[in-house]
């Protein structure tokens, strides 16, 4: 009899897990779907449909390269984009500690948004979900374990709204024409391999350098500051992201791989690498 005993409490027990994660997964869609409809409803659809060279004449030598190696003169202008990568994230602090992740994005060009849904995998069975979101403006960083049990969140602060307007403009080589001056970036010169790209929102300004490499493509972009919170604190603290792996897509040369760090005085400390499985367009009409 005790075994039956034993069998059903599992069985119990197993049910209220399954119920759990089935309520924790539905509650995170949820609250995922409402930063998207947030983010549509905050769109803009006027503007320029088509890339036209005449545009760029006036930019830094690089830029102007950069442009050329990556559209063909009637580029349709990308209005949004949906994103699947695969990929490991460093859940260490102090110390390395990898997890594999899946991720789907979405991203919308005017107004400039994204909302970023991923799953790491802590153990067989144990994920933490993730959303990082640039949503009319303001920034949003949220991770629960099995989308139930708050783990990280991140108050939106005006630090938050700026770093996640960074990650968009730094992410914009997967959507090269929304580095055009006609979408709101501005570009300076630094060298002949560099240029500044800045680009605002409300009270919101990311501000990268951009290093392209001898094909003229991007190879990275830096920050001299970006927010990283340590130990609850809110620290200023260079930031790079960089890309490689080009191929021609949908008539555009993007970036399937790239790598996220942070520029410790110790070294570089990176915590996102992943590779696009899946990218599709909607384009301005």
């Amino acid at each position: 009899m005790w075994i039956k005993g034993v069998l059903l409490v599992l069985l119990v027990f197993l049910v209220v897990v399954l119920a759990a994660i089935s309520y924790g997964t539905a509650r995170w869609k949820a609250d995922v779907d409402k930063l998207h409809t947030e983010m549509e409803g905050a769109r803009s659809r006027d503007g320029a449909a088509a890339y036209d060279p005449r545009e760029i004449a006036d930019l830094p030598s690089p830029v102007q390269r950069y442009f050329r190696a990556v559209l063909k003169e009637g580029q349709a202008y990308v209005a949004a984009a949906n994103i699947e990568h695969t990929g490991l994230f460093n859940m260490g602090e102090d110390e390395e500690r990898w997890r594999p992740f899946t991720s789907s994005q979405r991203v919308v060009t005017k107004r400039p948004g994204f909302v970023w849904d991923a799953r790491i995998l802590m153990a067989p069975g144990l994920k933490v979900f993730v959303r990082d979101a640039y949503v009319a403006g303001r920034g949003v960083l949220t991770a629960k374990l099995l989308g139930l049990i708050t783990v990280m969140e991140q108050p939106s602060t005006a630090q938050l709204g700026q770093g996640e307007l960074m990650r968009f403009l730094a992410e914009a080589a997967w959507y090269p024409t929304a580095l055009l001056p006609s979408q709101g970036v501005r570009w300076e010169a630094v060298d002949d391999t560099r240029a500044s790209a800045t680009l605002s929102d409300g009270s919101n300004t990311a501000r990268l350098v951009v290093e392209f490499d001898s094909q003229g493509l991007i190879a990275s972009v830096t920050s001299e500051a970006r927010y990283r919170e340590v130990r609850g604190a809110q620290v200023p603290t260079p930031w790079q992201g960089r890309f490689w792996d080009y191929r021609l897509h949908d008539g555009m040369m993007i970036p399937f791989e790239g790598e996220v760090a942070w520029l410790l005085p110790e070294g570089p400390k990176p915590y996102w690498r992943a590779r696009i499985q899946r990218i599709e367009y909607e384009y301005a009409r």
